[in-house]
């Protein structure tokens, strides 16, 4: 039943993030979810959801908005920023400097501060967004002058059906660039967040030092 998964869930977070001190976030991916079956997660204490698309977000927030902090998860085309921007706690998948300039503009209309992750694509996929990890910092330092926007932290998305120890070294790699983040202190970032790990994975990103974990199909399978 879901209240046994999402129990089992957080006891592997909680045990395999032991040596970091603190679980991961439990971020509940509604992707493929009705609001009949995301609703029930509130009563046992999953308050943060993740919707990929724009017009599913759209379509669930009259039901959803004010039981849920919502994170937009995937990736976002820059025409679409305005319909999201008043409606989202997080943006996960700023990847391009068009994208963070759309989003510097509408947040500065909206009259807010958008929290935003750098999607870093640490695999080098080229089907998949994301900044490559030796252009972060100078991406990093172009969008922390953008005062509409408050950089929190990395995201990855890992390949699909790579071994164990391929996703652990990417995991790993990707906590490294976290802390390079922190000990830069690029004025105008506050890099604190790390969005990593999914269904298949999420026990490996919080032995990784993951700080949020995106979990979907092993919720609502």
């Amino acid at each position: 039943m879901l209240a046994e998964r999402i129990a089992a869930i957080r006891e592997t977070l909680d045990r395999e993030s032991a040596p970091w001190g603190r679980a991961p976030r439990l971020i509940a991916v509604t992707k493929y979810s009705t609001v009949e079956e995301i609703l029930p997660l509130k009563d046992l204490g999953v308050t943060e959801i993740g919707e990929n698309r724009v017009q599913a977000l759209r379509e669930k927030i009259p039901y959803l908005g004010e039981n849920f902090s919502i994170h937009l998860i995937g990736r976002l085309q820059t025409n679409k920023v305005k319909y999201i921007i008043k409606d989202v706690c997080m943006i996960h998948s700023l990847d391009s400097i068009p994208l963070a300039k759309e989003i510097d503009r509408q947040a500065g209309k909206a009259n807010r501060r958008m929290p935003v992750l750098a999607e870093v694509n640490i695999a080098r996929e080229p089907q998949k967004g994301g900044i490559a990890e030796e252009d972060l910092f100078p991406f990093l330092r172009e969008c922390a002058r953008m005062e509409g926007m408050e950089l929190k932290g990395l995201m990855a998305i890992m390949p699909l059906g790579a071994p164990r120890e391929e996703l652990t070294d990417y995991f790993t790699r990707m906590r490294k660039l976290l802390d390079r983040c922190r000990e830069e202190a690029i004025p105008g970032t506050d890099m604190t967040e790390l969005s990593m790990g999914m269904s298949q994975d999420y026990d490996l990103a919080a032995r990784c030092g993951a700080t949020m974990v995106r979990v979907g199909s092993a919720i609502f399978r």
